[in-house]
């Protein structure tokens, strides 16, 4: 029975690693889902962007993000491809602010946060986004 249960979460772990890249990447950092925990909380607490959280694990987390299950365990990011240098959106923060705070050009931060539109104007309060000075395109550093 131990022996299943942890082939179980084996296969659970390589799944969400590898759901939504290729075969090549692997998982960076992971996370267990715990009581209470929303994907803006898991992205703030492990400095990752809301966007990233949902992107490499959109085979498991639904758009709402209201289907975490306990003990379930989460991608935080695909090695390579894994910004970690957040910002939490505060209340009155606007695009041009967070990047000035970052010290990275708007259009890096817009990149690097496809998820958010060009006026900004998709941000809300408590999510996550990625503030890195290193640009990901199509998952990927350059």
């Amino acid at each position: 029975m131990f022996a299943a249960k942890k082939l179980n979460t084996l296969v659970t772990l390589l799944a969400v690693c590898f759901g939504g890249a290729s075969a090549q990447d692997s998982c960076a950092r992971t996370y267990i889902v715990s009581s209470g925990d929303t994907c803006d909380k898991i992205s703030a607490s492990q400095n990752v962007s809301t966007f990233q959280l949902a992107t490499v694990n959109e085979a498991i987390i639904d758009t709402a993000c209201d289907n975490l299950a306990i003990g379930e365990v989460l991608c935080l990011g695909i090695t390579g491809q894994d910004c970690s240098d957040v910002h939490i959106v505060a209340s009155g923060d606007s695009c041009d602010l967070v990047s000035e705070a970052a010290g990275i050009p708007l259009s890096t931060l817009l990149i690097n946060n496809p998820n958010v539109n060009s006026d900004c104007t998709s941000i809300d309060v408590g999510e996550v986004l990625c503030t890195s000075s290193t640009i990901f395109v199509n998952g990927t550093s350059s």
